[in-house]
């Protein structure tokens, strides 16, 4: 069979076909050359050709798209790896990887490496500086912890954000002496002012340990190292603890207790006690502070001090305090009915730092009083100075607008460590209560007499009225009214006693037959 010439038209389809083969098998590269011709055929070349370099160009697209859609995939993956194992604000580990990161080192030490450390610190303040200059301030605060944090660990260590201003650390191969050494350090470095945007805010720390045993998981590691830091925070915040398992125990009987109060608070079986504050002078009593006390249906009644822990601790001190409010309230205006004006008692009312900074509390206080028919003047709301953790936005406003209302305010415990002093200067209290620590043997140490005479000068220059805390003797109320102090409450005149044994005390002039209510 004759073979055809190259530009004879049967030549060129048989290239023609054979090129088409090669493109449908992915070949878009190939290009079939068009004759000198230039008929029919070689125009179907040429189109055919067009083609093959646009398929090629839509083929060289689409595997670039699918090239970057494959990264960014491979991204996505990445970026959601990070946020199961990371904190997004701090880039340190979360509680996942810290998870992990515990039970690897627990699965060390079963080979016989020396078995790890938790660290668990919370900020003491951190709430005051949110309230204060806002979350963006708080959020580079927490970035400069973090920073902090990372400098004190070893590169073996694992530092780890928890949630909101909870940290946590895992400690490898170190002794207790170790862990405790690093816990100090820790405490030093956030002791020194952190500068957080255009602010400068001061922190401490309160930080819980716990050593790991063999068996140790990471949930109990992680659990009992929390608890230890709340021990911390309890006893005066700024505090390292060491985890004991009557620690654990006493958790236990705090979230007992909690549900507890959750009944009483609804079942009657709050109490509110009145301790008498006298003029120095004359003997008289002028006011008397209230107490709350828990007729607990097993345990009998508790004090102020076993119920108001638990209360702040779980959220429950905001209904207490509106409880207690109500409860004087109502003593009050039961008072008024056989009291004259002459022996009209002021009432002090103990109020958390919490409430105070909870929406709308001033104005919870002043419906309050009104709808039980009480004056704004015969009630003081008294807050303790070593809990005030900085002059918040919201404690200030909710001051503005009981001072204007005419409800009085005092500074609990001044002198304790805390002065509160941007609270007096801008004319926000009415009343300075002296701490106890600086009134009990008054009469026989120069030095807590130089103290007092100092505080009550300050009293005095801002025309404030004080009340001397704890006296427990005549002679340590004789040198307090020496020293210029008008009022004093203590042991020395009764302790709090429900309101109908208040006319059984020899020194408070008023009804005997003074209702009493809970």
């Amino acid at each position: 069979m004759a073979i055809p010439p190259p530009d004879s038209p049967d030549s060129r389809l048989e290239q023609l076909v054979e090129h088409v083969v090669q493109l449908a098998s992915g070949r878009l590269e190939a290009r079939l050359a068009p004759s000198p011709a230039a008929d029919e055929i070689d125009a179907v070349i040429v189109g055919i050709n067009m083609l093959a370099e646009e398929l090629e160009a839509l083929n060289d697209d689409l595997e670039a798209r699918v090239v970057e859609r494959t990264h960014q995939l491979e991204e996505a993956q990445r970026q959601l790896e990070r946020l199961a194992m990371y904190d997004p604000l701090t880039n340190l580990a979360n509680r996942n990887l810290l998870a992990d990161r515990i039970a690897q080192a627990m699965a060390r030490a079963e080979r016989d490496e020396d078995p790890a450390s938790v660290l668990v610190l919370d900020l003491d303040g951190f709430k005051a500086v949110n309230d204060s200059f806002g979350h963006a301030v708080g959020d580079l605060l927490l970035v400069e912890v973090a920073s902090r944090l990372g400098g004190v660990a070893r590169k073996s260590d694992t530092v780890a954000r928890l949630g909101g201003d909870e940290f946590a650390l895992v400690i490898l191969d170190a002794t207790a002496d170790q862990v405790l050494d690093v816990a100090d350090r820790i405490m030093v470095t956030l002791s020194a002012p952190v500068p957080a945007g255009d602010r400068t805010c001061w922190v401490s720390a309160s930080i819980g340990v716990r050593f790991a045993a063999p068996g140790d998981t990471a949930e109990v590691l992680l659990r009992d190292a929390d608890t230890a830091m709340y021990v911390a925070k309890a006893r005066g915040r700024g505090d390292v603890q060491v985890y004991e398992p009557t620690m654990h125990k006493a958790a236990l009987r705090r979230v007992r207790l909690a549900d507890e109060l959750r009944v009483a608070l609804t079942s009657g079986q709050l109490r509110v006690h009145y301790q008498p504050i006298v003029e120095l002078a004359t003997g008289r009593t002028t006011a008397v502070e209230a107490l709350v006390r828990w007729q607990h249906p097993v345990r009998g009644l508790l004090r102020a001090d076993d119920v108001i822990p638990v209360a702040e601790e779980t959220g429950l001190i905001v209904a207490v305090d509106h409880w207690v409010l109500d409860a004087v309230g109502a003593q009050i205006a039961a008072w008024r009915t056989t009291a004259s004006d002459a022996t009209r008692l002021r009432a002090h009312v103990n109020i958390s730092p919490i409430t105070f900074r909870s929406p709308g509390f001033a104005d919870d206080v002043i419906a309050g009083l009104v709808r039980r028919g009480v004056r704004t003047d015969e009630v003081l709301l008294e807050v303790t100075a070593t809990q005030m953790m900085g002059e918040d936005t919201q404690t200030m406003a909710a001051m503005d607008a009981l001072k204007a209302a005419g409800v009085g305010v005092a500074i609990d415990d001044f002198g304790a460590g805390c002065s509160s002093l941007g609270y007096v200067r801008r004319r926000l209290v009415d009343v300075i209560k002296i701490d106890r620590s600086l009134v009990t043997g008054l009469d026989a140490d120069p030095s807590r007499r130089r103290v007092a005479a100092a505080l009550l000068a300050v009293v005095d220059a801002f025309g404030l009225t004080a009340v001397a805390e704890g006296v427990q003797t005549a002679a340590e109320a004789a040198q307090l009214e020496a020293l210029g102090c008008r009022y004093g409450q203590g042991f020395l005149w009764g302790e709090a006693v429900p309101a109908d044994m208040l006319a059984m005390l020899p020194f408070v002039r008023m009804p005997t037959q003074a209702t009493t209510l809970r």
